[in-house]
């Protein structure tokens, strides 16, 4: 075998335990514990075959007739290696929570979907002040949203938002002003839920949106990053309303 040739074998290998990583947990091939444990094997792979590739380029004999080999090897590798080194980063830079509300002294409450989140290891409670401190330290600009218009027309436009994000409706309580919907992410398939708290407030509106992860102590920003995404929709269709 060509040196070029295992630099470009580890490569690959790093590549493919990476892409099967997520799609294996979510269509439970196997379990979620596992489907990371392949990224972290993509990791160590994907260094390995970078190392692999720069010796290789840099001893004469090994390159010769092998650059563009060893050149495609390298950047997979580094490709690869940067996803999970990403993750890591990320991780490491917002706070370690997985439970966000525009509203953190009085969350709206999930009631619909606590019975689908009975086997879920994080609880549907609202952890309390020191989730919220955290939270409103790293995303300020997730906060309660009041509307001019009433809670009759925000309520159907918040649940038209909500379908239109691709949730799943689990609960539509008009009187109560509350919507529950279930949002699974796209590689992982980790299933989060949302619950949406519309009120009257002033001859307008309220409106108060939780995102919380069922698994994971740290969600890399994922829900914050739905709530605002959701709200600048529903802002969105409020407007053209």
């Amino acid at each position: 075998m060509k040196w070029s040739h295992l630099a470009l074998l580890v490569a690959l290998i790093a590549a493919i335990l990476l892409l099967v990583g997520g799609p294996g947990a979510r269509f439970e091939i196997w379990d979620m514990r596992f489907g990371f444990r392949l990224m972290r094997f993509a990791l160590y792979a994907g260094i390995a075959g970078g190392v692999l590739s720069l010796l290789f380029l840099i001893i004469p004999a090994t390159r010769k007739n092998s650059t563009g080999k060893l050149i495609v090897a390298l950047i997979i590798s580094i490709a690869v290696a940067a996803v999970p080194l990403q993750m890591r980063s990320t991780a490491q830079s917002l706070p370690f929570i997985h439970d966000i509300t525009t509203d953190t002294d009085n969350p709206p409450q999930f009631v619909a979907v606590l019975p689908l989140r009975e086997d879920a290891p994080n609880p549907p409670e609202y952890a309390g002040s020191e989730v919220a401190e955290q939270q409103l330290e790293a995303y300020p600009d997730i906060r309660t949203q009041q509307y001019a218009e009433t809670p009759d027309v925000v309520f159907e436009a918040a649940l038209q938002t909500a379908r239109d994000q691709g949730w799943e409706i689990v609960a539509t309580e008009s009187a109560e002003g509350r919507i529950e919907a279930v949002d699974t992410t796209f590689w992982y398939g980790f299933k989060d839920d949302v619950v949406i708290r519309i009120q009257s407030d002033n001859g307008g509106s309220r409106l108060d949106v939780r995102s919380k992860s069922r698994v994971g102590m740290s969600d890399l920003g994922t829900n914050a990053n739905r709530i605002r995404a959701y709200l600048e929709d529903l802002e969105t269709r409020l407007g053209s309303g």
